[in-house]
């Protein structure tokens, strides 16, 4: 058996998909990587995201990498900063630092023929053999476009940037947009606000939780002593998390008991039959990434707390008019308006083989072969790419089975396989058919508008259970890729 090669990798980002994919790699032998991060620190979404009340929706002995426990979570759902820091310990416990360039956000990457050539903002260069695109996709905040909004004299500041000079308590505040966000920043700043009104376009089905729950100590204490319980409760966490992938994917009456227990946190909390009308959607329960919480229904019905589901026609220089006619004057507004979601790596300017750029490859929307691969793009994969499981699996877990399928290439191409691998467009293809057919039956099918759904109107999600993915990414299929030689400009 020949020498074998020590690839150059470039892996963009280092959030949750960017850090599963290093230590991956270290894994496997594989130690010439660079970890590009365009913020401050690792962390990604959890690391740009820093408003009031934030709270992850998944129980924290399921939101983290199998292959790095952590027994001691302060709640049952961990809140932000704990969440940033468990990501944090993780690259530090994994010699990962090194490997990392902060603040270096890349703005080109151009594939060569022969290999990738990166620049980052501040006009450092890179040159790799594989470009792992671990970009995420909640990381490009959507600013809405409000006449006078930038008008407005008073603060006004997005949730995924949260600035923590604006003062907030004692202040009349706008909170604009729904989802978790919208629900998380509401019952956080309310308590304290002089006055808060939450405007929402449409409102969501918000299924009681106690997001609030400590993790008992004796718990904490038992798992880290004890760690084949840890992984046993980790194990059952994720035959619970199959069970939700069941109840979106599939009619069912699993289906049917979580969105009848919806409407009934709704009914239980919220006597007021005004107020019940206002929040009540109209579409099925689960159809848009559900929202869990126990404190929102509380502090809409508080004194100082108004809901607004009138348009918003305008903002003005103190407030906010909306299509009614009424000018509700406010001091800060909050944008809890969510991200782009399917922008992945853009605006990053991305050419690939024979100058495609990726706007050109993505005019009709978001497209990769099994989430990670994208034609005319060789040598490129994506970790929770289009139509990743965001609504339906742990992306610990995925991001985790994505990179060790992309390792797998990486070894071909070290053992002298091929130089450059692309995926074909007829499988890229195929596997859309397979989407598209399978999306039919699931939840978010049902008639509502969500951000999962791309311009193009597809929806930007995986519809198969977790071994379906797993059996997907467990081995590359070569029928489904073109592999070319450097030497010869052909297939070895």
């Amino acid at each position: 058996m020949g020498t074998l090669r020590q690839p150059r990798i470039v892996i963009i980002g280092a959030g949750v998909s960017g850090i599963a994919s290093a230590i991956t790699l270290q894994r496997n032998g594989f130690h010439d990587f660079v970890i590009l991060e365009k913020g401050s620190d690792v962390g990604g979404v959890w690391h740009w995201n820093r408003y009031p009340g934030l709270t992850c929706d998944v129980p924290s002995q399921l939101y983290q990498f199998g292959f790095a426990p952590k027994p001691d979570w302060s709640h049952i759902f961990a809140p932000g900063p704990e969440i940033q820091g468990y990501l944090a310990d993780v690259a530090e416990q994994h010699g990962l630092r090194p490997h990392l360039r902060v603040n270096a956000e890349v703005v080109a990457a151009t594939f060569t023929g022969s290999h990738w050539q990166l620049e980052t903002g501040d006009g450092s260069s890179y040159t790799a053999d594989f470009v792992i695109a671990a970009t995420g996709v909640l990381h490009h905040p959507a600013v809405p476009e409000i006449p006078g909004l930038s008008e407005f004299t008073g603060a006004v500041v997005h949730t995924a940037r949260w600035d923590d000079s604006v003062e907030t308590r004692g202040k009349k505040i706008a909170v604009l947009g729904t989802g978790s966000t919208g629900v998380q920043v509401v019952s956080a700043l309310q308590p304290q606000a002089e006055r808060i009104t939450h405007f929402v376009r449409s409102p969501q089905w918000v299924i009681w939780a106690p997001m609030w729950l400590p993790q008992p100590a004796v718990v904490s204490a038992v798992l880290n002593r004890l760690p084949k319980v840890n992984r046993a409760l980790y194990q059952a966490g994720m035959t619970g998390a199959r069970l939700f992938t069941d109840v979106v994917t599939r009619p069912s009456w699993r289906r049917r008991a979580v969105q009848e227990y919806a409407r009934l946190s709704l009914r239980t909390q919220v006597l007021e039959p005004g107020l019940r009308e206002q929040l009540t959607p109209d579409y099925e329960p689960l159809c848009k990434r559900q929202v869990l919480s126990g404190t929102y229904y509380r502090a809409l019905r508080a004194r100082n707390a108004e809901l607004v589901t009138t348009a918003i026609e305008a903002v003005t220089p103190t407030g906010v008019r909306t299509a009614d006619g009424r000018h509700h004057e406010v001091d800060t507004i909050v944008l809890a308006t969510g991200f782009r979601a399917h922008d992945y790596m853009r605006p990053m300017n991305l050419v690939g083989r024979d100058g495609i750029s990726i706007d050109d490859a993505w005019a009709k929307g978001p497209r990769a072969y099994r989430m990670t691969a994208i034609p005319g793009f060789p040598n490129l994969f994506t970790v929770l790419g289009p139509h990743s499981p965001t609504g339906s699996i742990p992306l610990h877990h995925a991001a985790e089975v994505t990179a060790r399928y992309i390792t797998r290439w990486i070894q071909r191409w070290s053992a002298g396989e091929f130089d450059s691998v692309e995926v074909t467009e007829e499988a890229t293809g195929r596997f859309e058919s397979e989407v598209a057919a399978a999306m039919g039956p699931t939840v978010w099918n049902t008639g509502c508008n969500s951000w999962y759904f791309t311009e193009g109107g597809s929806i930007d999600l995986l519809p198969f259970d977790r071994a379906t993915m797993e059996s997907m990414l467990a081995e590359p299929d070569p029928g489904d890729f073109i592999f070319r030689s450097c030497a010869s400009g052909t297939a070895p």
